[in-house]
């Protein structure tokens, strides 16, 4: 499979675009609606319904984050696609941000990627150099991560759109998966929350560079490593926390593990300025659309100001994954994700129950910061 013309990876852009001016809304924000997305998929579960193909392990029936096929009695191959509007105005890191964000729905299941195809929809008018730093960013984002891009498709369309089809493979008896928590497991996020509120105040020309900064290269950060310590140290539940929020993907995991999430509000970390843009009102439509969906399954304690809550519905690009660390095997984990230089919070633990609550202060008997890089997050106020 080809894709012409060829993008030169040793050109970078010297036209200057501001990138989130051309799309109505940025990154993971501009994905569906849960509510929305749940109705458009009834057809298509009615035509490939639960079992209906034994080598299909994950399917539509899932919450999860990519698909998974049986290949044999060992291998596992693991398929999604993303892709999505800009977040960012400099067309390399939006393509570097695009390909990590869909990268990341393999390393959430535990898969190692191997291969991945470029989707673009792209103005006929955006300059050739934009078009080719966007290729590159994400290019070079796949081979740092061990996979090969080896064609894709492209379309005309008025707002810019990119990201990847990617295929990473897995061992049998170490995917992850939103339904493989357990109560006990201590619950760890690898990446700052506040790319919504972040990003969409950069669309709105509101964004101190600093801070544009800062999201801009952890978005960037695949959770390869990341989900390589998970596997050395027995997680079995994960997921990665993108456009439906900490507290919706949160959510599925506790409806598919048939278990309580319970969150301390006051060891969740967070970008240095998410809390300012949240108070100057900064939230994609897709955060409102978040709490509309999912808050039915959340219960905040009294003490957790109005804030604070809607910020745990901002929609994220590019996050850290939740992962559920048997409480046996956390101490491990902490140390092993600090040799890896690793970051992870502990926010939470498993319970018996449904849904997710969320208490004030930090997480009896943990350290808040535990064996993340300390100056790079904030806590709630």
């Amino acid at each position: 499979m080809s894709m012409e013309p060829k993008p030169d990876l040793q050109e970078t852009s010297s036209v200057h675009v501001r990138m989130t001016s051309l799309s109505s809304c940025a990154g993971c924000a501009s994905k569906l609606s849960a509510a929305s997305l749940a109705q458009m998929l009834l057809p298509v579960q009615e035509l490939f319904p639960a079992g209906g193909s034994p080598d299909l392990v994950v399917g539509l029936e899932s919450p999860d984050d990519a698909a998974v096929w049986r290949l044999d009695d060992s291998r596992l191959l693991v398929v999604t696609t993303d892709f999505f509007t800009p977040v960012v105005d400099d067309p390399f890191d939006y393509g570097s941000i695009a390909a990590a964000n869909a990268l990341s729905d393999l390393f959430a299941m535990g898969a190692v990627p191997f291969l991945a195809l470029n989707i673009a929809a792209l103005p006929e008018d955006l300059p050739a150099e934009v078009t080719r730093a966007i290729l590159r960013g994400g290019a070079e984002k796949a081979r740092e991560a061990g996979a090969v891009i080896a064609g894709g498709h492209t379309v005309k369309d008025r707002e810019p759109k990119y990201g990847l089809v990617a295929l990473g493979m897995a061992e049998e008896g170490r995917l992850m998966t939103k339904g493989a928590a357990r109560a006990g497991d201590i619950l760890f996020l690898t990446k700052p929350l506040g790319t919504g509120v972040t990003t969409t105040a950069l669309k709105n020309g509101k964004a101190e560079p600093d801070d544009v900064r800062q999201i801009v290269s952890w978005m960037k950060m695949l959770n390869g490593p990341a989900a390589g310590v998970a596997g050395r140290f027995g997680v079995r539940g994960a997921t990665d926390v993108t456009g439906y929020s900490l507290l919706g993907h949160g959510s599925e995991i506790a409806a598919a593990s048939r278990v309580s999430l319970r969150l301390y509000a006051g060891a969740i970390p967070f970008y240095r300025g998410a809390q300012k843009y949240a108070r100057m009102g900064q939230f994609p439509g897709g955060s409102r659309d978040n709490a509309a969906y999912y808050a039915p399954r959340v219960r905040f304690d009294a003490a957790i100001p109005e804030l604070a809550q809607r910020l745990l519905f901002d929609a994220q690009t590019s996050g850290g994954l939740i992962l559920c660390v048997p409480v046996e095997r956390s101490s491990e984990f902490v140390a092993g994700a600090a040799i890896a230089e690793v970051p992870a919070w502990p926010i939470g633990v498993v319970i018996d129950g449904e849904g997710v609550e969320v208490l004030p202060g930090t997480m009896p008997g943990w350290e808040r910061v535990g064996a993340a890089q300390t100056g790079e997050a904030v806590f709630l106020e």
